[in-house]
């Protein structure tokens, strides 16, 4: 930058400005991933409030930016690459739970996930659940299958136990069936409470059209007190930059109520403590009730505010989504055949989306299958055609199944489609309730030929683990976690397109793609020091990849190893009995 300007017609210096464009904080000798194009890669970058100045080489990076006051940082020839961006999680949600919960995520054997729980169970108070919620399943473990409830009885014969598996399934003790006052005549809606030949309740739960009894009963589990959940979100949150993850786009979810469930991740935000960009949607709760509540959240809150959930220069949008109303709820289940939507959908979706359009109130839909997404269109199209989306943001959210035509018909109406690797835990399960697929499901090829924005994430952490190099390495492969070939192998994406995808690509999805997801002058300063390089190590190698350092927004949020000195801290794990206090979150 030059450091002169001109005052009626003289070129003078100033010194002023020369201080100015000295960076706050310089990389140097690092193998830079500018994502810019494929094989761009850069040595240094500079950054200043929160801001990349320029990239470089190191030497003229430093000549430039560098003053007495700039931290520089040798990166010895590490790979740097955008934070990345989870497009679709629910990170409000698991930040008010994190501290409550055991993660089987990364467990390698049934035999330690089990030792996890007794351990578990034997530091925890009396009247505390024990609670395993999401992230895993049997085809991680080397005995490849699901823990029993016998099993289960025996290791936590005193305490209660809850433990999801995906959406389908849940195990509750014997412990936690008394706790609960559980019967053979409590029922729930669209859900089977297993009982044994003697009518007995064995603690077995399958969602069969709504997950409603394994969402109503995690809700009657134990919760954290107010000063647990902020802690709580914070220890999730730097578990995630532990990943190199900088964003996520939280898409909602049931039980998450506006807007007191948002209170912490906003106070957090306020104090200058949230050390991931956030963008919200909101999620009715009340069946019946949706377009009442999205006619107050029009009338009350406004896009690209977002309540300070954003860190200093952060943009984003607030939206509606991912359920709008309950009729449209097109629930996935691969233990089960695919559920119809009501007759209803399309008479109770209409009045909503056409109130979002008039407000230009972004939107995403949860749809997995093409048969819904047929139907949901069609809402779509009758809309557009009195009142024109014309440029709106909106979203499917997964679109497992969603047909070529069907693509076609997003582009022209300008949507987007947010991608999950549910298949990565789930595709043993679609395969055997519908067999191989013939194709990449979801058709994430086809979608970017036809230039229809996509961004990938990983829906967790109720079903899939939040661990963005699996998703990685899912997109590489086309493999389940159990190691199954679920995609056909031409259909895998290369590095350069997958990474894209988890920075730029997501950025769209809250309106960022400017701002963000490159390592260029004038983006956030989002980025992040790789353990191992992304663009050498085998696809299969590439899920074991942490971060070493993550910058949010110019500042350090997280760092190890060679760089521990740099790292900030954070408060001690609480409670005293909380599983993260003693195995962390991601089973390395």
């Amino acid at each position: 930058m030059n450091s002169k300007i001109k005052l009626f017609g003289l070129l003078i210096w100033s010194p002023f400005l020369l201080f100015a464009q000295k960076a706050d904080l310089i990389i140097i000798h690092g193998n830079i991933a500018t994502m810019n194009k494929p094989n761009e890669f850069k040595a240094a970058v500079a950054i200043k409030d929160g801001i990349i100045q320029e990239v470089g080489s190191s030497k003229s990076i430093l000549f430039t930016y560098r003053s007495k006051m700039t931290r520089v940082i040798d990166a010895q020839g590490k790979t740097i690459i955008p934070g990345l961006n989870d497009s679709h999680m629910h990170i409000i949600r698991e930040g008010l739970h994190f501290n409550s919960e055991l993660r089987w995520d990364g467990v390698k054997t049934l035999k330690r996930a089990m030792e996890m729980l007794k351990e578990q169970a034997q530091r925890t108070p009396p009247g505390v659940w024990i609670k395993v919620i999401g992230g895993w399943n049997e085809f991680q473990f080397a005995e490849k299958r699901q823990p029993t409830i016998a099993e289960i009885n025996e290791a936590v014969p005193d305490k209660p136990v809850f433990i999801t598996y995906l959406y389908g399934k849940a195990f509750l003790n014997k412990k936690g069936i008394e706790v609960l006052k559980y019967n053979a005549n409590t029922h729930y809606e669209g859900s089977l409470l297993e009982k044994d030949n003697a009518g007995n309740l064995t603690g077995v739960m399958f969602a069969k059209e709504t997950p409603k009894a394994i969402y109503t009963t995690l809700a009657l589990t134990t919760m954290l007190n107010p000063e647990e959940k902020m802690n709580s979100t914070l220890q999730f949150y730097r578990e995630l930059n532990g990943f190199g993850l900088t964003s996520a786009v939280d898409a909602a979810g049931g039980g998450q109520n506006y807007d007191g469930d948002y209170a912490i991740a906003a106070e957090l935000a306020r104090q200058g403590k949230l050390n991931l960009r956030t963008s919200y949607y909101l999620f009715a709760q009340k069946k019946g009730a949706e377009l009442q509540d999205y006619e107050k959240w029009a009338a009350a809150t406004y896009p690209n505010k977002n309540d300070h959930m954003l860190m200093a220069n952060g943009y984003s949008m607030e939206g509606a989504g991912e359920n709008i109303v309950a009729s449209a709820a097109d629930f996935e289940n691969f233990l089960e055949p695919r559920i119809v939507l009501s007759d209803s959908m399309e008479t109770d979706l209409e009045p909503v989306i056409r109130l979002l359009v008039r407000n230009r109130w972004p939107f995403r839909l949860h749809a997995t299958y093409g048969e819904s997404i047929e139907r949901m269109l069609n809402v779509f199209e009758k809309i557009n055609r009195d009142t024109p989306f014309n440029g709106l943001r909106w979203i499917f959210d997964h679109a497992e199944t969603i047909t070529n035509p069907q693509l076609l018909r997003v582009k022209q109406l300008g949507g987007g489609i947010a991608v999950q690797f549910r298949m990565y835990f789930q595709g043993e399960l679609y395969t055997k309730m519908y067999g191989a697929p013939e194709r990449q499901l979801p058709p994430i090829k086809q979608m970017l030929k036809l230039g229809i924005p996509v961004g990938v994430g990983t829906d967790a952490p109720r079903i899939s683990t939040y661990n963005p190099w699996m998703s990685l390495h899912w997109l590489l492969t086309g493999k389940t976690i159990g190691g199954m070939q679920f995609w056909p192998k031409d259909q895998v994406l290369d590095k350069y397109t997958a990474l894209q995808l988890y920075t730029s690509g997501s950025a769209w999805f809250s309106g960022e793609e400017k701002l963000k997801g490159r390592i260029e002058k004038g983006m956030y300063a989002d980025l992040v020091i790789l353990s191992d390089d992304y663009f050498k190590v085998p696809a299969d190698e590439v899920r074991k990849i942490t971060a070493k350092l993550t910058i949010v927004n110019g500042r350090i949020v997280y760092a190890r190893d060679e760089y521990k000195s740099l790292d900030p801290g954070i408060a001690a794990v609480i409670p005293s009995w909380s599983p993260v206090k003693y195995y962390g979150g991601y089973q390395k």
